[in-house]
């Protein structure tokens, strides 16, 4: 994430890229190519910390040591680079002062220190652990006890789904992108449901919300749908791994209206919303939000609770009662913290995108809220990648999960977009950008992303010096230009969209028909998530990415997501990979251990000398 962006952390908590920890200490001196200055290879988990809030922390260590430190990327995954400069004495502070910082947040160094700690210390008494785990459960028991009861099954399988065999229901799972569907824990051999193929194989009992889905026009459910449905409405616990785009949102959604509605306690008499929904940004709650109200299934009200927003009317609406809520994780914390908002009632809770709002460092905010919610709920985990931290989450909050996948694990885009990998200086991007926007027609809608707020000022006044009509969103704008923006684009007003990466995931606008990278991507996931905004809902689209010299580093990952989606790769674009790839191994066999670090500083990036490429490719369009 560009740390120049906002994503509506909550003031009293630093932003941290979340990875799963790791056994060992992530950190390694490295021997620089200036003999006086230390690089330090840390885990990107705490990079976060080093830095602080608005470069509170860094600022702090360098006045305090009188080195000067800085974070940089580094080539080695999952790992960043701090560099120190100055003399001995300020060198070797500032590095004991980062090393601090790392143990400290190290769960296997405090883990170690406790270890010694007990191991110093005498011997007292003999802890019973057994006894602790007893009692702590024997206290959860009496607990759920004194709460009303929950009800999470309403699935009655069609006699036509139930007449399905075996080789039947393992065809039609093939036949929808390849669903693969799994108890987490591997020693569970009770039945998995059976998928769905049509809507009224889920919904047959319940004739309002097949009303609903006829009022929208769905012809079938989409592949995640078609089995998700009969998981959820069995009762169980669920995670979803799917791309964007995919149809999760509906997904969970017509289940929690049927939740909702046949609880044992009447609506009138619960203290608060009976569904959670937690997504990491801005838009995508308002997304969610917006899907919600098109459903008019009795009476039941949704809102969103996000920064950058009154939360004085936000409060209001809770008081005035609503069944579901949607939040980004920092303005929840406010209100849980503030006892503006009661989730003792909350039965049904989603965590959407759950990799995304870990990668944006919310873990805690979440861990936070969830203490106020019953720990038996019903838990639906929506994310488009299954890293180890979203493992680790999933583990925390579900119970017996099944888990729903639809096609790979690996990182792919839609085969419904065309992908053209343009490469050029960085100069010329303005006059291709110019001559490509006038070939398009009134009728194409297209999102320009780029990766930092200044580019998407300027970039916008330049456009619009040119005649052209756009809009714009990125972190620092307030929250009501951004929602007018974005409707500005769905309703027609304008047909151009310049957005830094708060726009890559969660926003719905089904009829983009060009997404253009006009600067490459800080990693291959948000170029994944940036070409899924077009080619949605079973439409086609194109996806144009402009990329330097400078992006070469990018170039072997970009290769295998559009091999993977059966993308024509340019010669050009292999050539870069496999050049980026030898200069990497030359560099590490010259300086050692170190990683190579290509493209900073020094004339190290893709360099015409070393035989690159002139920036003269053109497309036609």
């Amino acid at each position: 994430m560009d740390q120049d962006e906002d994503w509506d952390s909550p003031s009293d908590i630093q932003y941290q890229p979340q990875r799963e920890y790791v056994p060992q200490q992530q950190y390694r001196q490295t021997r620089p190519a200036n003999p006086d200055d230390l690089l330090v290879d840390i885990d990107s988990q705490f990079a976060g910390l080093i830095i602080g809030k608005g470069g509170s922390v860094i600022k702090g260590l360098r006045k305090e040591t009188g080195a000067f430190i800085s974070v940089l990327d580094s080539d080695s995954y999952g790992l960043k680079t701090v560099k120190i400069s100055g003399n001995q004495k300020a060198r070797d502070h500032a590095l004991k002062l980062v090393n601090d910082i790392v143990d400290a947040n190290n769960p296997e160094k405090i883990k170690q220190k406790l270890q010694q700690e007990s191991e110093q210390a005498p011997v007292q008494s003999t802890f019973n652990w057994d006894e602790l785990m007893k009692e702590e459960a024997e206290n959860l028991k009496q607990r759920l006890a004194a709460l009303p009861p929950i009800v999470k099954n309403f699935y009655k399988e069609h006699p036509e789904v139930t007449r399905m065999t075996d080789q039947e229901v393992e065809d039609f799972r093939m036949s929808k992108n390849n669903i693969m569907i799994k108890y987490i824990e591997e020693n569970n051999d009770k039945p998995i449901p059976k998928p769905v193929l049509k809507f009224s194989h889920a919904f047959e009992d319940y004739p309002d919300i097949l009303e609903e889905i006829q009022k929208q026009k769905f012809e079938v459910p989409s592949p995640v749908q078609c089995q998700t449905w009969p998981v959820i409405m069995s009762g169980h616990d669920l995670i979803a791994i799917a791309q964007t785009g995919t149809g999760k949102t509906l997904a969970f959604l017509l289940p929690a209206f049927i939740h909702i509605d046949f609880q044992p306690t009447p609506r009138s008499e619960r203290k608060g919303p009976s569904i959670l929904v937690l997504a990491p940004t801005r838009e995508l709650v308002l997304q969610i939000e917006s899907e919600v109200k098109k459903y008019s299934y009795k009476g039941i009200k949704a809102m969103s609770i996000y920064g950058g927003a009154s939360s004085g009317k936000q409060k209001e609406v809770l008081r005035k009662g609503v069944e579901i809520v949607i939040a980004t994780p920092g303005r929840l914390n406010d209100f849980v913290g503030s006892g503006a908002i009661d989730l003792s009632d909350v039965t049904f809770l989603i965590l959407d995108e759950a990799d995304r709002m870990l990668d944006l460092g919310f873990e805690p905010q979440i861990r936070v809220s969830l203490l106020r919610v019953r720990p038996d709920r019903q838990t639906i985990m929506t994310s488009a990648t299954w890293p180890p931290g979203v493992k680790r989450l999933a583990k925390s909050y579900t119970t017996n999960p099944i888990q729903v996948m639809v096609g790979s694990l690996d990182l792919t885009t839609v085969n419904t977009v065309k992908q053209d990998i343009l490469i050029m200086d960085e100069e010329e991007k303005e006059v291709w950008l110019d001559d490509f926007l006038k070939s398009c027609s009134a009728d194409d809608k297209i999102i320009i992303f780029v990766n930092r707020k200044v580019t998407v000022d300027q970039l916008s006044s330049d456009l619009c010096m040119k005649g052209y009509i756009v809009e714009s969103i990125h972190g620092g704008r307030e929250q009501c230009d951004r929602e007018m923006a974005l409707e500005s684009l769905r309703n027609g007003e304008v047909n151009i969209l310049i957005a830094t990466d708060v726009a890559s995931r969660g926003i719905d606008i089904n009829d983009i028909t060009v997404v253009i990278n006009y600067d490459f991507t800080k990693d291959i996931e948000e170029y994944v998530h940036r070409v899924g905004r077009t080619g949605r809902a079973g439409k086609t689209g194109l996806a144009i990415t402009l990329m330097t010299r400078r992006d070469w580093g990018k170039a072997k990952d970009l290769v295998e997501v559009m091999e993977k989606s059966g993308q024509d790769v340019p010669p050009e674009l292999q050539e870069m990979a496999s050049r980026y790839e030898a200069k990497k191994e030359r560099d590490r066999a010259e300086g050692g251990d170190r990683p190579f670090r290509g493209g900073r500083g020094g004339g190290r990036g893709f360099s015409r000398g070393d035989g690159g490429f002139s920036g003269n490719r053109r497309n036609n369009y």
